[in-house]
């Protein structure tokens, strides 16, 4: 059976984010990664993990800073053909930053039923007053996503 080459393209940055977020629970962070690219290229633009703790920033999430990279990149902050893959479900702060850069397609890895905004919680994108809707994929390596939160959060507990 053959595969979707946008799929292949999904797991590939999904693994890439996946790294960005394994980097930041080594730094102490939550363990979420997120990576910008452009699909029709496959070039990846940016990619972070999350920061607030290292910099002493609550909005130092790792979809906001891969947008104020791939903005800065790209020297526009309208990010329309590009898309956005995270391995947790955005939350609201989140979401309302995809939907001001216009990010055309978002992926995200495991849902986010208690801080999530996209498919649960405030289902941000669906609000009459959100001005831009990304296609949004959910999902995709959803389980190496939630282990490895699990895992962080189970390690923090034992301490």
């Amino acid at each position: 059976m053959r595969t979707d080459p946008g799929e292949d393209q999904d797991a590939q940055a999904m693994a890439l984010a996946l790294e960005e977020a394994r980097a930041a629970a080594a730094r102490g962070e939550t363990p979420v990664g997120a990576v910008i690219l452009d699909p029709a290229t496959g070039q990846v633009l940016a990619r972070a993990g999350n920061g607030p703790i290292g910099a002493h920033d609550p909005t130092a999430h790792a979809e906001i800073a891969a947008i104020r990279m791939a903005a800065a990149h790209l020297r526009n902050y309208r990010l329309t053909d590009l898309t956005l893959v995270v391995t947790l479900e955005p939350c609201a702060m989140c979401a309302g930053a995809i939907s001001h850069a216009r990010i055309g397609r978002v992926v995200f890895g495991a849902e986010d039923p208690k801080g999530g905004a996209v498919i649960h919680g405030p289902k941000f994108f669906a609000q009459p007053t959100c001005h831009w809707r990304p296609e949004v994929t959910g999902g995709v390596m959803a389980q190496q996503s939630a282990d490895l939160l699990r895992g962080f959060f189970r390690a923090r507990r034992k301490k």
